[in-house]
């Protein structure tokens, strides 16, 4: 049987998005074009597979890209899935001329500005609904955005992929026992009852990197340890904070299974996206400000079901008074719930499925 030929550009393959495309590859003969990224991915741990590089160009810092669709035009392509993002020119081209080159045109993107998300969410921005009302069909991110734009384009295929990362089935599979769990704090040097962890990259001022230094200085040392993953130019200095376990970059599975065996919850302040799927895996219940003008978050903030599987706070004394009186049964339960909801939705082999069904 022939596959389907399809191209699909991305700026890059970051690991999370690996095991994506290497499931789309058993299902349609796949060819991944990148477009050269900038400083603005230097912190990303970037995927080895292999993939086809082609020219491009921004301005207005890279608000606006150029890219070489030269490519993109081989015959052998049916299908050209690329970004849902206003400023790629190129893409707006690819979008007006398909009554000559005839390939089918999907979008993929998450369908909303995140920093204009509490406007956009009741007007959709009117580029992203010309651009879609182009294609032929778009993936979107999570269930939120596709049910928005299902009710401007009613017939038109738009599904929700359930965003979700690579080897999420063996972070859920990962489990230690309460003693396992004693002996690795001890290995680790905690000594506080409660941890909580952070997991994300210090490159992004929106992630209110203050309202993590307000939290540690807020809670009780002595019973509450943050365990910290992650590097970045706007990462605090933590090393006046006792009750602060700093581990910086990890990608090695098994530290990273070891320290989030060790946490109790997981804490974001904001702009909380994918990270959110790998603490759920790991049966975290999460802890994340409500979506503001203050407090900017990602798609996967929907992931978040309040007082289920999380709690989302209106301030920081209410994240104090929510810790203290929290018992272990309640962290289990919205843990579990964490988990379930990933079993339920986020598995890799569901995004798979979702984007196919409209190729």
């Amino acid at each position: 049987m022939t596959l389907k030929k399809v191209a699909l550009l991305n700026p890059l393959v970051p690991h999370y998005r690996e095991e994506f495309f290497k499931q789309l590859a058993t299902h349609i003969d796949l060819d991944i074009y990148i477009y050269e990224g900038g400083s603005e991915y230097a912190n990303f741990n970037v995927s080895d597979l292999q993939v086809k590089k082609i020219k491009s160009f921004g301005f207005f810092g890279n608000r606006f890209i150029f890219y070489n669709i030269i490519p993109l035009m081989a015959k052998k392509y049916d299908t050209l899935v690329l970004m849902l993002h206003f400023g790629h020119i190129s893409s707006w081209f690819l979008l007006l001329t398909q009554i000559f080159h005839r390939k089918k045109v999907i979008l993929w993107g998450q369908g909303i500005s995140i920093k204009r998300y509490l406007q956009e969410q009741k007007k959709p921005n009117l580029l992203f609904r010309w651009m879609i009302g182009l294609s032929h069909g778009v993936w979107l991110y999570t269930e939120e955005e596709q049910k928005q734009w299902k009710k401007i384009f009613p017939t038109k295929s738009i599904v929700a992929l359930n965003n979700t990362i690579s080897g999420v089935e063996e972070v859920l599979a990962t489990n230690y026992t309460e003693d396992e769990r004693s002996a690795l704090k001890e290995k680790h040097g905690i000594q506080q009852d409660i941890c909580l962890i952070y997991c994300a990259r210090f490159d992004n001022p929106y992630r209110r990197f203050d309202l993590l230094t307000q939290a540690i200085e807020l809670l009780d040392a002595k019973k509450y340890g943050f365990i910290i993953i992650g590097e970045g130019a706007h990462k605090p200095n933590f090393q006046s904070y006792p009750n602060v376990y700093d581990y910086g970059k990890v990608y090695e599975k098994h530290l990273k299974d070891e320290l989030f065996s060790m946490a109790d919850l997981y804490y974001q302040p904001g702009w909380i996206g994918l990270s959110v799927v790998e603490a759920m895996a790991y049966g975290k219940p999460i802890l994340t400000f409500r979506r503001s003008d203050q407090v900017l978050q990602c798609v996967e903030y929907s992931y978040i079901k309040d007082r289920q599987n999380g709690i989302l706070l209106d301030n920081l004394d209410e994240l104090r008074q929510t810790l203290s009186n929290m018992v272990q049964e309640d962290i289990q339960e919205m843990g579990e719930a964490s988990k379930q909801f990933v079993k339920n939705k986020l598995l890799m082999r569901n995004m798979t499925e979702n984007a196919l069904s409209i190729l």
